[in-house]
């Protein structure tokens, strides 16, 4: 029930009850919503600007979500061109140089890399995905170029069995942990003559009677007993322009025209002809030039083990020279 109000006219010096219009009431009405409505806006901005809407709180929990996912995929394409670079590394290295095939130009593997046109519209509107997508473009154009490489390498691979087969790709020894390696391919100091002359093959050091292995397909060129020079030696003609000696032998166990595959033992190391110890020199002869024969030391060793090869031979020439 309304509370009735009185007001004291000083006139008639008596109580006259107020009388309440319908405007009065309005207004009234009005002033106090304005009130609340004044006092709802200051609270609701204090609110948002201390504690923030809760569609911003899950907006900024969404953009920490993201920012996660975006590091993630980040390193996940650094650690996929890591993996593309060994890739790469070993395909210009190694099977390229095994097969004799021109390495991919550098230009080549890195076409388009610096064209960034293509992604302006995209960094306009988030510069994050447009690195990123950017990145991921460039590795698969890289992947496709290696691919490319891949199926032509296997596609000569398999033009060229018999030519494989021949290369002299093992080493003639059984020496897993290259612990028989002596001398390298190389200027050396002569062992007897103690004079720098040019040493044209490698020299593998182990005990007498140590099997040695053909180390490609081929015809026994030739087998000659010798008490000086190169002593007991054999000669394979592997075909393409590849010849083989393995020198200092003991004894062998094949003779002139004889067929030979890898990894036949063609005979046993020993301490014939110029040599203070038991030791086999090996040489590799292609279109009648002697080249070093570690860098073709490849099927019997994996890429780990063939770069520990080339760095132990690299020291040893250091070392000696």
């Amino acid at each position: 029930m309304a509370r009735i109000k009185y007001y004291y006219n000083t006139e008639t010096c008596s109580y006259e009850r107020i009388k309440t219009s319908k405007w009065d009431v309005f207004f009234d009405l009005l002033g106090f919503l304005t009130v609340s409505l004044v006092i709802a806006i200051g609270i609701f901005w204090g609110y948002t600007t201390y504690f923030g809407s809760p569609q911003e709180a899950w907006l900024r929990q969404e953009n920490s979500r993201l920012r996660f996912h975006y590091d993630q995929l980040q390193q996940e394409v650094e650690k996929s061109n890591e993996v593309l670079a060994y890739l790469q590394d070993q395909d210009h290295s190694l099977y390229r140089m095994i097969l004799e095939i021109e390495p991919i130009p550098y230009p080549v593997r890195k076409v388009g890399m610096n064209d960034t046109d293509r992604y302006q519209d995209l960094i306009d509107k988030n510069e994050l995905i447009a690195t990123t997508v950017q990145k991921v473009d460039q590795l698969k154009r890289q992947l496709h170029i290696q691919s490319k490489s891949y199926d032509e390498i296997q596609k000569l691979a398999q033009e060229n069995e018999k030519r494989l087969a021949a290369l002299p790709a093992i080493q003639p020894l059984s020496n897993k942990d290259l612990k028989y390696l002596s001398s390298p391919f190389g200027m050396r100091l002569h062992p007897i003559h103690k004079i720098p002359r040019m040493h044209e093959g490698v020299d593998f050091v182990a005990p007498r009677g140590t099997p040695i292995y053909a180390t490609g397909n081929g015809v026994v060129k030739l087998t000659k007993r010798s008490f000086g020079g190169y002593g007991n030696q054999v000669e394979i003609d592997h075909g393409y322009g590849f010849l083989t000696k393995y020198c200092h032998m003991q004894d062998f166990k094949v003779k002139p025209g004889q067929k030979v595959a890898r990894g036949q033992c063609i005979g046993y190391v020993g301490n014939t002809g110029a040599s203070t110890a038991p030791h086999l020199h090996y040489e590799v002869v292609k279109n009648r030039k002697k080249i070093n024969p570690a860098h073709y030391f490849t099927n019997d060793l994996d890429a780990k083990q063939y770069d520990m090869l080339l760095e132990l031979a690299s020291r040893k020439i250091r070392t000696s020279s």
